[in-house]
């Protein structure tokens, strides 16, 4: 019988098995490229000759799966990237997701799914932190996205609304966000890869994690959590 692994060599074998897996998606997006190049010269080619428009229509579907699928890929790797925060201390938490919002409500829809503008409401005190601007930012703007996916309720339209409190934890001051997504299926999208839009979502969990934060959804409801300065 295999004697069981101490928690140093569990650890190191998952980290070499991550090192493995993303080389081994690098090698498959450099296969998906030679693909797209195949496909980008077939589509010239048709382009040129008088074929019917369908196989065209083909081939360029063809091609725009291929950059879904390589930008998905991109993802995982970024995953298994570590992450460097550059954190500043005094940031401004409410600041960072009115922003988010404001650049989301301003840029064109274009799925069925995003079709309700994002409200913010923010109880009457600072959020204020130590946090990494531009990775927080990036990080809300993906939880954003995928909570307006997540609604179905179509008596709100759409309309996400993102509530943002203070709440002391032991002797701890935290920033909560709350976003209620109206959606019967209560998994867990901030710990799954079951598509593009979970990947984003945990991906951005790991960022609110690193900055000794946490994102859960309960109850149909999304919750991240931040930790405040004293």
């Amino acid at each position: 019988m295999k004697p069981l692994m101490s928690e140093t060599e569990d650890n190191d074998a998952l980290r070499a098995l991550g090192r493995a897996s993303v080389q081994i998606v690098h090698d498959l997006k450099n296969q998906l490229n030679g693909l797209k190049l195949y496909a980008t010269f077939l589509r010239k080619r048709l382009e040129k000759s008088e074929r019917p428009a369908d196989e065209l229509d083909t081939i360029k579907k063809l091609i725009a799966g291929l950059d879904r699928t390589a930008a998905d890929l991109s993802l995982i790797v970024e995953y298994g990237q570590p992450i460097e925060l550059k954190k500043r201390p005094g940031t401004d938490l409410e600041r960072i997701m009115r922003e988010v919002a404001a650049r989301l409500n301003d840029s064109p829809r274009v799925t069925g799914a995003l079709v309700g503008p994002i409200v913010v409401d923010s109880e009457p005190t600072q959020l204020i932190g130590d946090f990494d601007p531009t990775a927080l930012s990036d990080a809300l703007k993906s939880i954003s996205l995928g909570a307006l996916k997540l609604i179905t309720n179509k008596s709100q339209q759409g309309l996400l609304k993102i509530h943002l409190k203070r709440e002391a934890i032991d002797a701890h001051q935290e920033g909560v966000m709350e976003g209620r997504v109206f959606d019967p299926l209560d998994h867990d999208p901030f710990h799954s890869f079951a598509g593009s839009d979970e990947i984003r979502m945990s991906l951005a969990a790991k960022v609110i994690e690193l900055h000794g934060g946490s994102a859960e959804r309960r109850d149909g409801t999304l919750r991240v959590r931040l930790p405040l300065a004293p």
